[in-house]
């Protein structure tokens, strides 16, 4: 029971830093925050994800092409051009890799507005840091497994954002319904209560409408993470750019 609480509290604090802070926040600026909150929830994304930590930098520039060059041969992550989502996590991998390194060009509109932190970067893409964040995990297991079974869990936890990433391209763009069919994409909504990505797998929503803070578009869809930016509007953490929505 302990490891399956440490899994799901490990899964959901590092999916809401990636749809709340590196999606929502860095990739499309739907609200803005002082230094000292995007400071805190740059960290926090960090912590969150360990040893799969994504640069927010690189993670905007991605997803930014991801919405301009939607399910084509530009897009960093569709599922269209690939048997399974193994080789397409591969080829993210290697543009995100090059966008990190300077060995991929970065059109210029893409490459700007976004949360940069060299010295947090620096320390949290160290492979010291990396193989920490690795260890905590083991000796967690160590401590509290209670089956062998539940070590084969730990690669979960290993490679949890690039996971949810892939979760997220793989099947929001291949199974499910679309509100939208005018779009030109692939994109689809998974689910109508989004309990599994938070939010994320309504990718025809926001494909649609890439600035809405709420991903959800019809009145029976759910997606948990708005509450919480309402609720952070309300008490000032954040400030929401379309207010109407």
């Amino acid at each position: 029971m302990v490891i399956f609480f440490f899994l799901v509290l490990h899964w959901y604090l590092s999916l809401f830093g990636q749809t709340f802070y590196l999606h929502r926040y860095s990739a499309h600026k739907m609200f803005t925050m002082s230094p000292f909150w995007e400071k805190y929830w740059y960290i926090f994304t960090w912590v969150t994800q360990g040893t799969s930590y994504l640069n927010a930098r690189a993670y905007a520039i991605l997803h930014r092409m991801h919405h301009a060059y939607s399910d084509t041969e530009k897009d960093p992550h569709t599922p269209h051009f690939f048997k399974e989502v193994f080789t397409m996590m591969m080829h993210t991998r290697r543009i995100y890799n090059g966008v990190l390194t300077g060995t991929v060009e970065v059109e210029p509109k893409f490459d700007k507005n976004f949360p940069v932190y060299p010295t947090i970067d620096k320390i949290a893409d160290h492979i010291v840091t990396r193989l920490f964040f690795a260890g905590l995990y083991i000796t967690f297991y160590i401590v509290f497994a209670t089956h062998w079974w539940m070590f084969l869990l730990l690669p979960i936890h290993f490679l949890i954002g690039p996971i949810q990433g892939a979760v997220v391209n793989w099947a929001g763009h291949k199974y499910g319904y679309r509100n939208f069919p005018d779009e030109k994409d692939q994109s689809k909504n998974t689910l109508i209560f989004d309990f599994l990505m938070l939010g994320e797998l309504f990718q025809n929503n926001h494909h649609h409408a890439g600035a809405r803070p709420n991903f959800a578009a019809k009145w029976w869809e759910i997606d948990p993470v708005y509450p919480i930016i309402k609720l952070f509007d309300k008490i000032k953490i954040i400030k929401l750019v379309n207010i109407k929505y």
